[in-house]
């Protein structure tokens, strides 16, 4: 479906590389002493994060996400050999609570609210990791509220976590943008009747499998003049 301005009135974004930077984790785990190179811990550690939820959803054992990345951490670790005290993986863990914000985030988002959009965070994150996150971004005075996994003990592609939003902003779901950089994320959004606007910053082929995404754009700006505001 190509997406419709005309139909939005509400847009919801994910948190973790749509909002703030999960690459930013590799500046903690490179401070350990027995890391040398922390980018493929780092890969290993997000993508493990993943499977764990949509493994999760599957068998009906859900985790806080804390725990969830907690655990995740602990895999990377010691698939890459590296040997670390629960303190010091508490410490990397840590680092969640206070991730680098897209240079783009603020300014596109208000410039969407002053154009008359109410914008949200829908995120796998629990509510205490969306508090931290929607401080550590300086974005609480443009965003209505957090809608977190938690509320519904599922994670994302889940349809019912996007319809649970759907109802949590009082809005028809087909006049939901969602925004996320992770494809099963935009996916979803769709499956569910959202619009879903992929945010691609990296320039990464989309993946064959399943729907194309309604709209694609690098910057929460190209949002706003899609929407002409």
């Amino acid at each position: 479906m190509a997406f419709d301005p005309d139909l939005v009135t509400t847009i919801t974004f994910d948190s973790y590389s749509t909002l703030v930077d999960v690459d930013a984790v590799e500046s903690a785990l490179g401070d350990h002493p027995d890391v040398g190179d922390p980018e493929p811990i780092s890969k290993t550690w997000r993508e493990r994060s993943m499977q764990y939820t949509l493994v999760g959803n599957h068998l009906g054992n859900y985790k806080r996400f804390y725990d969830v990345n907690r655990d995740a951490l602990a895999y990377a670790l010691a698939v890459h050999g590296v040997e670390a005290t629960e303190d010091e993986r508490e410490a990397i863990l840590a680092t969640y609570h206070d991730l680098e914000v897209f240079d783009d985030v603020r300014d596109g988002i208000e410039r969407l609210r002053d154009g008359g959009y109410d914008c949200y965070v829908l995120s796998n994150g629990n509510p205490e990791m969306l508090a931290s996150m929607v401080e550590s971004a300086e974005i609480g005075d443009l965003v209505e509220d957090t809608i977190s996994a938690h509320e519904r003990a599922t994670f994302k592609p889940d349809a019912d976590l996007y319809r649970h939003a759907a109802g949590r902003t009082g809005t028809p779901i087909q006049q939901i943008a969602h925004v996320a950089a992770l494809w099963f994320d935009v996916q979803g959004a769709i499956h569910a009747g959202m619009q879903g606007v992929r945010l691609d910053r990296k320039g990464t082929p989309w993946e064959p499998f399943g729907s194309d995404p309604d709209l694609t754009i690098e910057t929460i700006d190209e949002l706003a003049a899609e929407l002409g505001v």
